[in-house]
């Protein structure tokens, strides 16, 4: 049956670390549906998926999974600990008994993602996006029954999510994805799961992104309107109630009728929703003393039909020059940007004295074992705590999540801090990869403003156009070419 309930959360609740995520909240999830769960970042996306899957229980409350049903989970990034497995143990590692045959299950599911790969070879000497479908392909190899996708474009390119989102326009069973990719979303989804932060209730619209944000701006008008008419109610019979009582007497009786009404009305005003915040428009500062020729590359390596191939170039970034690096997944982009960071290459020069500052995709020059307090105060040498906690607010980094360890908070979280070290940190040079996986897409304008204001020299990588478009853009080099 099409229509019949596969998932069903009654009454459920749950809390971490005495915050709340979810409320009493009730949805279900129909067979055959492809649905979209959305909301802001560190609202609990992530933790719902945890909540199906089974590993997570909830606070109070029930979730009802039909029995037999198979879930698989693509998650945004690959364990630290799965780096070293080669892909056969990696996709071995998806299945809980020994399968004997796998061979060819990997190269149907690798096919599927539009990806080749050596058995033997490890995951870590992937690329980003060849990583994103390597974690989509470990989940299709189970064959499940609910897919559950989470951020499944972050690192892919044009081609990867082109080919991931035909595949899911044609995927036979049911799939819930989060994602802050609107046109993505928008290319298969039948519904929308919003978590809502301010309430931590689910709301469940029909339609894909684009109907939900109109029927979210529809009622959030009508509730503003209902209210106003409400308060022009409740002033008349305040005034009402004012002028009878100053009468005296009898109508005393009548003042005090006019204020219970008035009070009446009060309990009928809705609670109007609130959209999700976005952070506070920000610069990132330059640092002083810069001048002249910042950065020189004059040779760099690319991967092509699995082979390294040294280029000769002439890369020369001053202050206000801004390049932007192209290519398709696994031909060398993170590998460039690493052998600038680490000065591993000799034809890379970094001007003496030279602060840099680096957006890394997997936020892996984070140390995940400090508080989101001691991650910014490491990356400056002296501030003020008022000063400090004012900037991390910007970033909508409150008193939670500043004593937070780095590990616990959600990836979405973990960029609003790399951008807040950046705000700090005020570097001679940036370089950004992928900045915009993960994060919210209100806040996709005001991270470009930024960008585009930066007065220093800056290389981005970035797959998505419409980001890009925003960004002054002074030179471009493609990979590929």
């Amino acid at each position: 049956m099409a229509n019949e309930v596969i998932v069903r959360f009654d009454k459920t609740s749950f809390e971490y670390d005495h915050r709340k995520i979810l409320e009493e909240v009730d949805f279900n999830i129909r067979k055959n549906m492809k649905m979209a769960l959305m909301g802001q970042n560190g609202a609990g996306k992530t933790t719902i998926f945890q909540l199906i899957s089974g590993s997570l229980k909830p606070t109070s409350g029930k979730i009802n999974i039909q029995k037999g049903l198979s879930i698989a989970t693509a998650f945004q990034v690959i364990p630290r600990k799965n780096m070293d497995l080669t892909v056969r143990e990696f996709f071995e590692k998806s299945f809980t008994k020994k399968i004997y045959d796998i061979e060819p299950k990997i190269d149907n599911v690798l096919e599927i993602v539009n990806l080749t790969a050596d058995y033997n070879k490890q995951i870590k000497s992937f690329s980003g996006g060849q990583q994103a479908r390597l974690l989509l392909a470990a989940a299709l190899i189970q064959d499940p029954d609910l897919l559950l996708l989470d951020e499944p474009t972050n690192n892919l390119d044009k081609t990867g999510i082109e080919h991931l989102t035909k595949f899911l326009i044609n995927y036979p069973k049911t799939c819930l994805v989060i994602s802050h990719d609107d046109n993505f979303l928008n290319a298969f989804t039948e519904g929308v799961l919003y978590l809502d932060s301010f309430t931590s209730k689910i709301e469940k619209y029909n339609g894909n992104y684009h109907d939900v944000v109109k029927q979210i701006s529809i009622r959030i008008k009508r509730e503003n309107m209902k209210n106003a008419q409400l308060e022009k109610r409740i002033q008349e019979k305040k005034d009402k109630s004012n002028f009878f009582r100053s009468k005296g007497g009898g109508l005393r009786l009548v003042a005090k009728r006019m204020r219970k009404l008035a009070e009446k009305l009060e309990e009928e005003k809705v609670v109007i929703r609130r959209e999700d915040k976005a952070i506070r428009p920000f610069i990132i500062p330059l640092q002083k003393g810069i001048s002249g020729e910042i950065l020189n590359i004059s040779s760099f390596s690319v991967i092509k039909n699995n082979k390294k191939i040294v280029r000769k170039t002439n890369i020369s970034l001053r202050k206000r020059e801004h390049l932007l690096l192209r290519g398709p997944n696994g031909i060398g982009k993170t590998t460039l940007l690493e052998s600038i960071i680490n000065k591993e290459n000799k034809n890379v020069k970094i001007a003496d004295g030279t602060r840099v500052g680096y957006y890394r995709q997997d936020f892996s020059n984070l140390n995940f074992e400090d508080t989101v307090m001691q991650s910014l105060l490491s990356s400056i040498e002296e501030i003020s705590q008022g000063n400090l906690r004012s900037i991390a607010a910007g970033f909508l980094i409150d008193q939670n999540i500043i004593k937070s360890k780095i590990k616990d908070i959600s990836e979405g979280q973990k960029g609003l801090v790399a951008f807040a070290r950046l705000v700090l940190q005020k570097p001679g040079l940036l370089i950004l990869d992928e900045p915009t996986n993960h994060i919210n897409f209100r806040h996709l304008p005001i991270i470009a403003s930024a960008l585009d204001k930066y007065e220093g020299p800056m290389i981005l990588v970035s797959h998505v156009q419409d980001f890009i478009n925003k960004i002054r853009i002074d030179e471009i080099i493609d990979l590929d070419q």
